[in-house]
C-alpha cells in the first residue's frame, strides 16, 4: 500500500477509488504493523462512517533518525569507478585503465571494490539532517562543481532491532521509499585519491532526497530484486535500470547493520546506487536549473516518483575538465 502523511494524519492510496484516505496518525506506528495494519487501513476505505478522503501526502513522510548508505550492486561500484576515471582522471591514466581491460579482458583491480564489500554488506554513515523532499529546490553546494544523482530503493526500519538473524532483520522493515543520493562527484573524486577517510565524506554528505510516498513492506519485499527505475531530466529520459542482481538480501543487510547496534524505527537504509541511473555511469551530468525526476515501480499503477530541481551553481559547474 502507499501511504505518507498529509496535514499530520496518516494518508493511504485507494486505488479502487483512486483517493488519498486517513488511515492513522503516526507513520512508523502504521507500517510497523505490517500487514495487519494495511488490512485495516483497507476497512477504513470501505466504511462510510471511517472513511474521510483528504489530499495526497507531501514533504518528508518522516525524519530520519539515522540513515546509512550501502552498495548493493557491484555493476554499479565497477563502472562508477570506470565513470570517475573518465570524467575526472588525466589521460594517462584513462590510457592504463584501457589498455588494461582490452588486453585482458578484465576490469582494472583498482576499479573493483576492496575484499570486505563480498563479505558482508558495506555501508557508510550519511547525513540524516540533510534530507531534503519531493519538490525541495536543491541549493548547489559551495565546494562543488559537477553534481549527480544516484537512484537508490530506501528502505524504513519500522521495529527495533539488533544482533538479529537475516529472517528477523526482513521483519523489522516496514516500507520502502525512493532516494536520491546527491552526489559532488568532484569533491569524490579528490577525496578518493587524497581524502583521509576516502570518498564519502564531503562529496555525500551535503544532501540527499526522499519521497513523500512510501510503500509498505509487504507489497514490496517479494519483488524488490525485480523494479525498474528511471531518471527524467528536464521531461527526457536519461537512463532505465532493474533492481536485479544484488550481492545481499535486504535481511542480511539489516542483519550486518543491526550487529552489535539497534536499529530503531525512522532509521533508513539506502541501497545504494541502482545499476545505470546516475550521471557518473550516463556519462552526464545535470546543470543548475535542470529538474531531476526520479522514478520507482514500488507499486502496482503509476511510479512512486521524487522530483527535485537544482538551484544555481558556480561558473563551468557540471563540466568536467
Amino acid at each position: 500500500m502507499r501511504v505518507g502523511v498529509a496535514d499530520g494524519r496518516v494518508v493511504g492510496w485507494d486505488s479502487a477509488t483512486g483517493a488519498w484516505v486517513v488511515v492513522g496518525k503516526d507513520l512508523l506506528g502504521f507500517l510497523g504493523g505490517g500487514s495487519a495494519a494495511v488490512r485495516e487501513a483497507e476497512g477504513a476505505f470501505a466504511d462510510p462512517y471511517r472513511r474521510e478522503s483528504v489530499s495526497g501526502p507531501a514533504g518528508l513522510p518522516m525524519e530520519a533518525a539515522s540513515l546509512r548508505c550501502f552498495g548493493l550492486w557491484e555493476s554499479h561500484m565497477v563502472n562508477g569507478a570506470r565513470g570517475l576515471v573518465a570524467a575526472f582522471g588525466s589521460p594517462g591514466v584513462r590510457r592504463v585503465a584501457k589498455v588494461f581491460e582490452s588486453v585482458t579482458g578484465n576490469v582494472l583491480p583498482a576499479m573493483r571494490p576492496k575484499a570486505n564489500y563480498y563479505r558482508d554488506p558495506q555501508f557508510y554513515m550519511g547525513n540524516h539532517r540533510s534530507v531534503i523532499p519531493d519538490g525541495a529546490t536543491l541549493e548547489w553546494p559551495s565546494f562543488a562543481r559537477v553534481l549527480d544523482f544516484e537512484l537508490e530503493l530506501g528502505i524504513v526500519i519500522a521495529k527495533p532491532v539488533k544482533d538479529c538473524d537475516a529472517a528477523q532483520g526482513r521483519a523489522a522493515i516496514g516500507g520502502f521509499v525512493v532516494l536520491n543520493d546527491w552526489t559532488a562527484r568532484d569533491t569524490q573524486w579528490d577525496d578518493t585519491r587524497r581524502g583521509t577517510f576516502g570518498g564519502v565524506v564531503k562529496a555525500k554528505t551535503f544532501a540527499n532526497a526522499m519521497s513523500a510516498v512510501v510503500v509498505t513492506a509487504d507489497e514490496v519485499l517479494p519483488r524488490w530484486r525485480e523494479l525498474t527505475g528511471r531518471v527524467v531530466v528536464n521531461g527526457e529520459t536519461w537512463g532505465e535500470g532493474t533492481t536485479k542482481g544484488p550481492m545481499f538480501d535486504l535481511g542480511a543487510v539489516v542483519k550486518y547493520a543491526a550487529s552489535g547496534e539497534q536499529l530503531l524505527p525512522g532509521d533508513v537504509l539506502g541501497s545504494g546506487t541502482i545499476p545505470g541511473l546516475c550521471g557518473l555511469e550516463m556519462g552526464r551530468f545535470p546543470r543548475p536549473g535542470d529538474e531531476v525526476r526520479l522514478e520507482l515501480d514500488l507499486a502496482a499503477g503509476a511510479p512512486v516518483t521524487l522530483t527535485n530541481r537544482i538551484g544555481g551553481g558556480p561558473a563551468g559547474a557540471a563540466c568536467p575538465e
